[in-house]
């Protein structure tokens, strides 16, 4: 077992990417949820179900082969693809090639108000997408709620095996940060997540869609960041407008409920038990915040239970991806770099290891 402890820095300048700015740079694509598919041509037309979701991708090279590792950057909760942005600029253009994938309901994504939002309809769109952008192979990186449906991804990866079935995208590594990983390790303050879900955070959502200020109040209240980190009116601003995009607070209600969706799936969506049946086929990699409230006892977890993983801990409260982009970014680059992502190999084993030395990967 590795505990990497990922030092603290000072934070360098550079211009925020702002929402507008990030929206501009990927696109909406159509997506049938019923089929789980990405329909084109004559399918769009059959298809009067269908959704346009929002992706991301930073192309590979040209001549890059097309067996080429896949990066997958799948978002945290309520902030959506957005979430990414700080992170993203410091990835650079040659990390490639990516893939933000953007849930129903967040962002730039529809959100039908009639939808049975769930982890299980979160991988389909991941699979829908990787099927579509012929993705045969991938390292998987998780914020938050997402880790939700790598596991599913996983448990199917798992089965798919299990078979003897050898269609579907390969995940080769899966890096997940500040996420549910063991449903009795959730421990989300009353602020955050089990207020949003109840009638009072519907209300309450109606106030963030219309009133920037009201938004702002509640994620201060909901401590999602560290004692140390006061994140600015721009930075509050950029954040309420890529949340309240397209009528997107309601999803902030609809979609909470995903701690208690672990709860009803805990032996399906349990990690040890998941790389058990995978048989360490998959390096796996779990991020954690020292000040985070809402996942700090899912490390505790993992180091008893899944031994094999690489943990790393970063400074900072729960949205590591707006306090430490950089630390972040560092720790993606060095585990994409270590499972071939732009090239055709399958990487190294898991039991290599990030440095101990406690530099950056």
């Amino acid at each position: 077992m590795d505990r990497t402890k990922i030092p603290v820095e000072t934070r360098p300048g550079h211009a925020p990417v702002t929402a507008a700015e990030w929206f501009a740079g990927g696109r909406r694509v159509w997506y049938d949820p019923a089929p789980a598919r990405v329909p084109t041509g004559k399918q769009r037309a059959a298809a009067p179900d269908a959704l346009r979701v929002f992706e991301r991708i930073t192309a590979a090279a040209p001549g890059t082969d097309q067996d080429a590792v896949w990066l997958t950057m799948l978002p945290g909760f309520p902030d959506g693809s957005y979430g990414w942005a700080q992170v993203d600029r410091l990835l650079g253009g040659d990390l490639a090639p990516r893939l933000y994938v953007e849930p129903v309901g967040k962002g730039d994504s529809d959100k039908p108000r009639d939808y049975r939002y769930s982890t299980y309809e979160r991988a389909d769109l991941v699979q829908a997408l990787w099927r579509h952008h012929g993705v045969r192979r991938t390292v998987v990186v998780t914020f938050d709620y997402t880790s939700l449906a790598l596991l599913e991804l996983l448990r199917r990866q798992a089965e798919r095996t299990s078979s003897g079935g050898t269609a579907g995208t390969v995940i080769v590594a899966a890096f997940m940060i500040n996420g549910g990983l063991f449903a009795d390790a959730h421990s989300h303050p009353w602020q955050g997540t089990p207020l949003l879900a109840s009638p009072l955070g519907a209300l309450g959502m109606r106030r963030w869609q219309s009133s920037p200020r009201a938004f702002a109040a509640s994620m201060l209240r909901a401590r999602m960041y560290s004692r140390g980190y006061r994140p600015g009116p721009e930075e509050l601003s950029e954040l309420w407008s890529a949340i309240t995009r397209r009528e997107g607070a309601a999803f902030a209600h609809n979609a909470a409920g995903f701690v208690a969706e672990h709860h009803r799936h805990a032996d399906r969506w349990d990690l040890s038990a998941i790389i058990r049946d995978l048989d360490d086929t998959v390096a796996l990699y779990v991020g954690g915040s020292d000040e985070d409230p809402y996942e700090h006892r899912q490390i505790p977890a993992t180091r008893q239970r899944v031994p094999q993983a690489q943990v790393l801990t970063f400074p900072g409260g729960h949205l590591t991806t707006s306090e430490q982009p950089h630390l972040l970014a560092a720790a993606i680059r060095g585990i994409a770099a270590r499972h071939g992502v732009g090239t055709a190999g399958t990487g190294p084993a898991l039991t290599q290891t990030l440095p101990r030395s406690g530099a950056t990967p």
